[in-house]
């Protein structure tokens, strides 16, 4: 894990879907790491490495055994937080050798799992980002999860870059003879990054013809709290909004699990319509993105990982590199305004 950014260690990254939690051990993987996760009886949760540390059998083979987990090998007992409680075995009296397995801070929020790589005895990462939790109670529509053979930071930039979308999804989402002029305003802190859009409150695509109202806002969403987590904000001139949430959880340097939300606020949009009217325009949109982020990702082993080439087109880039590039340079606050044809 060294060699990934201390930034993203730090935060808070989605690694299932609740409901997949039920009565048996999970194993996830995150950063390399293979981690199992174990709902338990009290209501709380496990997250331990998947190690035992006695014979390095998986603990995800194992079961629970009250509020704990134990390895199906030797029986070893392991609470939440990591102590080993029980070795069967042991004579009446015998002292408890001290043995510890890595424990993750781990908590539940809309529908997913959520692990931060820092030790329970440190202090707790930030809250979530404000553009996630105030997210409506009852508003989600969908929770789909995939794997994407592609670089994290590169399938995060795919999502929050627009320019894109003209020709990876043409006549889909934008028409690349129908471009306009708008403003871009880029904000960026130390807690994250948002970019506003203005002067387009229709878009050239078919999924805004059959789904979508005219617009007031556009906005994207990155937070370093949930470094790998962005969200598309859109509010209409009908008082509803559409909230587009993909967490892109790094399982290794070339595999991205991905998780993404819809939310509506607002709007008749019921779950079933969504599934069956813009569910597959939508996953169209995602196969579009997979092939070429995965295309990205095999050519650039192929010559060799080098620094792309970046103008003041790529707005989110500096923000990425910094908290996703081991060794980033620090995130000053800074606004920036310019104009874009989108």
């Amino acid at each position: 894990m060294t060699a990934w950014n201390a930034t993203l260690l730090r935060g808070w990254h989605p690694v299932a879907e609740a409901h997949r939690l039920r009565d048996r051990p999970m194993r996830v993987t995150i950063f390399g790491r293979a981690v199992v996760l174990a709902r338990l009886p009290s209501g709380g949760l496990l997250a331990l490495d998947d190690r035992c540390p006695h014979r390095h059998v998986p603990l995800s083979d194992g079961q629970l055994v009250g509020e704990t987990l134990q390895c199906k090998y030797h029986g070893w007992t392991f609470g939440a937080d990591g102590r080993c409680t029980a070795m069967p075995g042991m004579c009446p009296g015998a002292a408890m050798p001290a043995v510890q397995v890595n424990a993750w801070q781990v908590f539940e929020h809309d529908g997913l799992i959520w692990l931060s790589a820092r030790a329970p005895s440190e202090a707790a990462p930030a809250a979530l980002p404000v553009f996630l939790n105030r997210l409506p109670a009852g508003s989600r529509r969908f929770l789909w999860s995939t794997l994407w053979q592609a670089r994290p930071a590169d399938a995060l930039e795919n999502f929050l870059d627009p320019l894109h979308t003209h020709l990876v999804h043409p006549g889909l989402v934008r028409n690349h003879g129908a471009r306009q002029p708008i403003t871009v305003t880029v904000t960026q802190s130390a807690d994250g990054l948002q970019v506003d859009y203005a002067g387009q409150a229709q878009q050239s695509g078919l999924l805004y013809r059959l789904f979508e109202s005219p617009r007031t806002m556009e906005r994207a969403h990155f937070a370093i709290a949930a470094p790998a987590t962005a969200q598309l904000e859109y509010r209409y001139a009908n008082g509803s909004s559409l909230y587009f949430t993909l967490h892109f959880t790094p399982e290794d340097e070339m595999r991205t699990r991905l998780f993404a939300t819809l939310h509506v606020e607002n709007r008749w949009a019921p779950a079933w319509a969504v599934r069956w009217f813009v569910w597959p325009f939508l996953y169209r949109v995602a196969e579009q993105d997979r092939r070429i982020v995965e295309a990205q990702a095999a050519n650039s082993v192929r010559f060799g990982r080098q620094d792309g080439i970046s103008t003041e087109l790529d707005l989110v880039r500096p923000m990425l590199d910094a908290v996703w590039m081991p060794g980033g340079n620090p995130v000053e606050a800074s606004e920036r305004v310019m104009q874009m044809w989108l």
